[in-house]
């Protein structure tokens, strides 16, 4: 995965970014590549975000890190105890996840965080190769309606082809692949059977800084989805 060249437009944004750098980053070597998922492997609980960040996880090498987006992502996997650590500096930091696995539908840093939807579907092989590696896996925290419609285009996530109609996205959203049932707080619909994959997901803002700046996004927001997400994969 991490020589893939499938997308032109990526290919030459990650490069172009690892070649010019941040000032603030100069003296670093950055990786510029696309990005593996990271983790335990027994992982009973994924989190899927959206693609790396330009130089955060394509300046490190290892998603969600070196950005403020992981220092809020990490902070709060620590507090559920999923991360032994609450910061995510450098890949060789010490940082290590109990029961969790994190990775992202895009592998390589797009342009203003924005993927095509062509860069969607050229990503999707990876998603369907990782996800059967993690066999306990039990529940999927989709960070932004990008994750969350991404997760549910994919058989190897939720066990079958896409529900109809499609279940909304919406920060603690909920839809459980088995009892085929989603909920948003609001209420719980019936949805079309998806097979018999012992999977839910969980809908959480992204902890974008647009997002944790503003306070759309709070620790205790993450918190209680990340409790969630505990207690279902128990």
């Amino acid at each position: 995965m991490v020589e893939c060249r499938r997308c032109p437009r990526l290919v030459e944004w990650r490069e172009r970014v690892a070649r010019e750098k941040r000032a603030a980053f100069r003296d670093c070597d950055y990786w510029g590549r696309p990005m593996a998922g990271f983790g335990d492997p027994a992982a009973r609980v994924l989190v899927l975000g959206l693609a790396p960040a330009a130089h955060g996880g394509n300046r490190t090498g290892r998603i969600f890190t070196g950005d403020r987006s992981g220092d809020f992502l990490m902070a709060g996997l620590h507090r559920a105890g999923l991360a032994n650590q609450p910061t995510s500096d450098t890949r060789d930091d010490g940082l290590a996840l109990h029961d969790c696995w994190m990775t992202a539908v895009v592998r390589c840093a797009p342009p203003a965080n924005k993927p095509l939807p062509v860069e969607r579907e050229s990503c999707a092989a990876w998603l369907e190769r990782e996800l059967p590696l993690l066999r306990a896996l039990r529940v999927v925290v989709c960070l932004g309606a990008f994750a969350w419609e991404a997760a549910l285009k994919t058989p190897a996530v939720i066990g079958g082809p896409a529900p109809r109609p499609r279940p909304r996205f919406g920060h603690g959203a909920e839809w459980d692949a088995t009892q085929s049932t989603s909920s948003t707080g609001t209420g719980t619909q019936s949805t079309s059977s998806t097979g018999t994959s012992e999977r839910t997901l969980l809908g959480c803002f992204h902890p974008s800084q647009q997002n944790t700046f503003t306070g759309r996004l709070t620790p205790a927001m993450l918190d209680a989805v990340l409790a969630r997400a505990c207690a279902l994969a128990a």
